[in-house]
C-alpha cells in the first residue's frame, strides 16, 4: 500500500482530552442506528474523549439521572447487527417548551457534556440546533435559579451539535442515503420477491403499500428493483385518467404472457387534487375495470425492524466517525452540521441548511408544485422517476424513434447479481432510443460460436431480481477469436457493443480497441459496466454485484458469531473471495465487526499475526467472548487459512479456540441486493443513452466509424461522480499481474476498522472535508446520484 504523503492529516493532532460527548437516537427508530452509536463511543474513547449515552431520546435527557451513563468499549459490543436502537428513542413534547430544554442544559452541564451527537430525523436535529442557539441562555438561567455556579457558564460556553440522518424514508435533502433506508428496502424486496412466486401462480395483481407519508423514495426504488408495473408516490401524483391509463398497462402486461401485476404505493399517495390514494381504491377498480384477481398487502414496520444491511453498518460506521472529527475540529463560531454521503464520499453540510431544503419539499408538494418538489428532493431521487419511467413505460411503436442502428449487449467473467437487471435496463432503454438490441450468449465464446439472437422488451420481464447470468457469461477473452467475432459482427451488422463483466471484461476491451488496427468491424462505439463480486476493475469505486456479496458475508459471520453465544471464548477465522482484492475481506469486516482482515494489498508476517492474537487475547479477558478474522483467499501463498488457524488455536490455548469456515461460492449466488439492481439498472441507462449519442456523432456516410479513445470507454464511479473513461487510458492504473487497480479507495477504510477493533493506529482524515454548502443543481456530468 501506498505511503501517506506528507500533506495529509492524521488525527493524532485532534486530541479529544478534556472534552465529553454525548450521543443520542431520537424520533422514529431506522436499522443502522447501533452501528453509528458504535462508531462514536468506539471513535470518542480512542481519541480520548468521555463518552456519554443519552438513553430514550431526548425525554432522557429531559429527565436526566440514570438516562445519561458513561459509555465503555464493551457497552457497545455485539450491537452492530442489532436493528433499532438499544439506547432506546422517544418522541419528546417536554422538551419542545423552554422548560424542558433548561431540565435538559441542566442535566448536561451536570456531567460536562457540551459535545452531542444527535441520529434522527428532520425534526430531531431541527430542535438541537435551537437548544444550542439557546444554550448561552439557558445557562445563564439555570445560574440565576442557583442551579449550577457562575463560572460553568465560562466553562461550558458552547454547545456543539453534528448530526446524522437516521431514517428509513430517506426524506432529507443534503444526502444521497440516510442510515436505514438500505435496510428497509432490503425487507421491501424480500417481501415482493415473495410474493412474486405466489401472483404469478394464481395469476394475481398484488398492490403493495409501503412507508413514505411524505416522501416516495421507497416505494420509487423498490418498484425500480423489482420492476414494478404501477408506482403511486406524493411527489408526483399521477395526471387526471391514470387510473384508464394504469388499467390499460396491467392488461397490457397481461396480454404479453405476463402471469402477474405489482402495483407499489407510498402511504402518502395522492392525486393531483391532493386526495389520498389508497390501497383499497385501488384494489376494487383493477377488480371492477379489469376482473384480475386483487390482493392488498401493507407492510407497516417490518419495514423498520431486522438487522442492518452491509451498507448500513458501513454508511454508519462512516458517519459516526465523521461525526467524532466534525465535533474534535469544531469552534464556537462553527454551525451546526449533519454528516452526509455524497457519492462515495462522506460530507459535512450545514444544519439548517438541509432542513430548510427538506421543508421546501413539502412547501412545494402542498402548493401543487409537483415538478419543483421533485428536483429538491435532490438528482438521485429525480434520476430514480426519470429511470423508472424509461423501463416500465413502453412507447408504442408509432412513436419509437428509428435508429437503424444494431446494439449488442453481453455478460463476460464471472457471474454476478445485478447483471441482469442491467441486461434489462440496457434492452428497454435501447428499443426505447429506436435501436434494434441483440444478446449474446455465453461472453465472446458465444460470440465467435454465432450465439447471438434478437432480444425483444417483453424477453426481459422479470429479469431484475434473478441471480447470475441469464445471457450466460464465459471467462474467455477475444484475442484468439477476432477474426471470427469481426465475421460475426459484419453477419449481424452491429453497430456498438455494451459489455457488462468484471476484469474479464476490461481486459477483452482493450484487446477490441487493440484490434481495431486490424479490423474495422471493432470501430465502433463500446462501453463496459464493470460486475464482479470483487470490485476489482480499474476506474470505478464500485462494481455490480460487490453489494450482494457484501451482505452474504455478513449475514454469515453474523450467524457464526452467534453460533458462539453462550460458549467458551471463540475466534473465528474465515475465508472470503475476491482474487488478489481485498475489498470483500476488508469492508466485511468492517461491517462484520471483525477484529482483523488479512489482505494481499497490505503485506503482513508472522510478527503482525502474533500481535493480533496478543491482543485477541487481551481483549478475550474482558467481556468480550468472540472474535472475528477474515482473511482474502490470496492475501498471502504461505499464511493460508489454514495455517492462520493452527497459528490461532496454538497461542490462543487456554484463553480461546478458534474455527475456520470457508464462505466459497455462496458470495457469488443469492438475489441481487436491492444497491445492486438499482445500480445495474441505472449505470446501464446512462450507458445507452452514451452509445446512442456516440453512434449519432459517428455515424457517417452511411456507416458508423469510431476509431478514437474516447469510444472505448468504461462507465464507472469515481468518488462523487459517474465517469465514462477512455479504457486505454486505465492501463496505467492497472497491476495485470494481480488484476487489480494500482490504487484502491477503500484502504483508506481498513484503519476505520482497526480503530474500531481497538488497534491503535494512524488514521487519514484528509478526505475529511471542511464544511461544504447544499448544492441544489449539481452539473449533469458530477451526477453520482446512481449510488441509490
Amino acid at each position: 500500500m501506498a505511503q501517506p504523503d506528507s500533506k495529509k492529516i492524521f488525527f493524532e493532532n485532534l486530541s479529544g482530552a478534556g472534552k465529553a460527548i454525548a450521543v443520542l437516537t431520537s424520533g422514529g427508530d431506522a436499522q443502522g442506528m447501533n452501528a453509528a452509536v458504535r462508531a462514536v463511543v468506539r471513535m470518542g474513547l480512542y481519541v480520548g474523549a468521555k463518552v456519554y449515552f443519552i438513553h430514550e431520546g431526548y425525554q432522557g435527557m429531559v429527565d436526566g439521572g440514570e438516562n445519561i451513563k458513561e459509555a465503555t468499549w464493551e457497552s457497545v459490543s455485539s450491537m452492530l447487527q442489532v436493528g433499532g436502537t438499544v439506547i432506546g428513542s422517544a418522541r419528546c413534547k417536554e422538551f419542545r417548551s423552554h422548560e424542558g430544554r433548561l431540565k435538559a442544559a441542566h442535566n448536561l452541564v451536570q456531567q460536562g457534556i457540551t459535545n452531542l451527537c444527535v441520529i434522527g430525523g428532520d425534526g430531531s436535529l431541527t430542535g438541537a440546533n435551537l437548544f444550542r442557539e439557546e444554550w448561552s441562555g439557558l445557562l445563564g438561567e439555570l445560574v440565576e435559579q442557583g442551579l449550577i455556579e457562575a463560572d460553568a457558564v465560562q466553562k461550558y460556553s458552547a454547545l456543539h451539535i453534528v448530526g446524522m440522518v437516521g431514517s428509513i424514508d430517506n426524506d432529507f435533502c443534503g444526502t444521497d442515503m440516510t442510515i436505514g433506508t438500505d435496510s428497509a428496502l432490503h425487507r421491501i424486496i424480500e417481501v415482493v420477491d415473495a410474493i412474486m412466486t405466489t401472483a404469478q401462480s394464481h395469476q394475481r395483481t398484488f398492490v403493495l403499500e409501503v412507508m413514505g407519508r411524505h416522501c416516495g423514495y421507497l416505494a420509487l426504488v423498490s418498484a425500480l428493483a423489482c420492476g414494478a408495473d404501477w408506482v403511486l408516490i406524493p411527489e408526483m401524483p399521477p395526471e387526471d385518467g391514470w387510473e384508464d391509463k394504469m388499467c390499460q398497462k396491467l392488461s397490457a402486461n397481461r396480454a404479453g404472457m405476463k402471469r402477474l401485476n405489482i402495483i407499489i404505493v407510498a402511504e402518502g399517495a395522492i392525486d393531483r387534487s391532493n386526495r389520498h390514494i389508497t390501497t383499497d381504491y385501488i384494489k376494487d377498480l383493477v377488480v371492477k375495470c379489469l376482473g384480475f384477481d386483487t390482493r392488498v398487502t401493507i407492510l407497516g414496520h417490518v419495514q423498520r425492524g431486522g438487522t442492518p444491511s452491509a451498507f448500513d453498518r458501513i454508511l454508519a460506521s462512516r458517519m459516526g466517525v465523521e461525526a467524532v472529527l466534525a465535533l474534535l475540529e469544531t469552534t464556537a463560531n462553527t454551525p451546526a452540521c449533519v454528516v452526509s454521503l455524497c457519492g462515495n464520499q462522506s460530507v459535512r453540510l450545514p444544519l439548517m441548511e438541509c432542513v430548510q431544503m427538506t421543508q421546501e419539499v413539502q412547501r412545494a408538494m402542498d402548493g401543487k408544485r409537483f415538478e419543483e418538489a421533485v428536483k429538491l428532493r435532490g438528482r438521485s431521487f429525480e434520476n430514480n422517476l426519470r429511470t423508472y419511467k424509461l423501463l416500465a413505460h413502453r412507447k408504442p411503436e408509432s412513436e419509437l424513434p428509428i435508429s437503424n442502428f444494431n446494439v449488442a449487449v453481453l455478460n463476460v467473467g464471472a457471474p454476478a447479481a445485478g447483471m441482469n437487471a442491467a441486461v434489462r435496463s440496457a434492452v428497454r432503454v435501447g428499443i426505447s432510443e429506436g435501436h434494434k438490441m441483440f444478446a449474446v450468449s455465453d461472453g465472446f465464446e458465444g460470440f465467435y460460436k454465432g450465439q447471438i439472437k434478437e432480444i425483444k422488451w417483453a424477453d426481459v420481464g422479470g429479469w431484475t431480481g434473478q441471480g447470475g447470468s441469464l445471457l450466460g457469461t464465459k471467462r474467455t477473452l477475444p484475442a484468439k477469436h477476432v477474426d471470427k467475432i469481426a465475421e460475426q459482427m459484419r453477419k449481424h451488422n452491429i453497430n456498438a457493443l455494451l459489455i457488462v463483466g468484471g476484469f474479464e471484461a476490461f481486459e477483452s476491451l482493450l484487446q477490441l480497441y487493440e484490434a481495431r488496427a486490424t479490423f474495422e468491424e471493432f470501430c465502433i462505439p463500446m462501453c463496459m459496466l464493470p460486475a464482479t463480486i470483487s470490485n476489482n476493475v480499474p476506474g470505478t469505486d464500485l462494481s455490480i454485484g460487490a453489494d450482494t456479496a457484501l451482505n452474504a458475508i455478513v449475514e454469515t459471520c453474523d450467524r457464526i458469531k452467534q453460533s458462539a453465544s453462550g460458549t467458551k471464548r471463540r475466534v473465528f477465522i474465515i475465508e472470503t473471495m475476491g482474487g488478489y482484492c481485498g475489498y470483500l475481506a476488508s469492508v466485511g469486516g468492517l461491517a462484520a465487526g471483525a477484529d482483523a482482515a488479512y489482505i494481499f494489498e497490505e503485506p503482513f508476517d508472522i510478527r503482525d499475526l502474533q500481535a493480533n492474537v496478543e491482543h485477541l487475547t487481551e481483549k478475550m479477558k474482558t467481556s468480550i467472548q468472540r472474535g472475528l478474522v477474515l482473511r482474502n483467499e490470496n492475501s498471502n501463498e504461505n499464511y493460508t487459512t489454514d495455517f492462520i488457524y493452527q497459528l490461532y488455536s496454538e497461542e490462543g490455548k487456554g484463553v480461546f479456540d478458534s474455527r475456520k469456515n470457508v464462505l466459497g461460492h455462496m458470495q457469488q449466488g443469492g438475489a441481487p441486493s436491492p444497491f445492486d439492481r438499482n445500480f445495474g439498472t441505472k449505470i446501464s441507462a446512462k450507458a445507452m443513452q452514451w452509445v446512442t449519442k456516440k453512434l449519432v456523432e459517428t455515424f457517417r456516410q452511411g456507416r458508423v466509424f469510431a476509431n478514437t479513445e474516447d469510444s472505448c470507454c468504461l462507465l464507472g464511479m469515481r468518488r462523487r461522480a459517474l465517469v465514462f473513461q477512455p479504457v486505454v487510458q486505465l492501463k496505467d492504473e492497472t497491476d495485470f499481474v494481480h488484476r487489480i487497480p494500482k490504487e484502491q479507495w477503500w484502504l483508506k477504510l481498513r484503519p476505520l476498522m482497526k480503530i474500531l477493533a481497538k488497534y491503535k493506529t494512524s488514521y487519514d482524515v484528509s478526505d475529511s472535508g471542511q464544511l461544504e454548502h447544499v448544492v441544489r443543481n449539481r452539473p449533469k456530468e458530477l451526477d453520482a446520484s446512481v449510488a441509490m
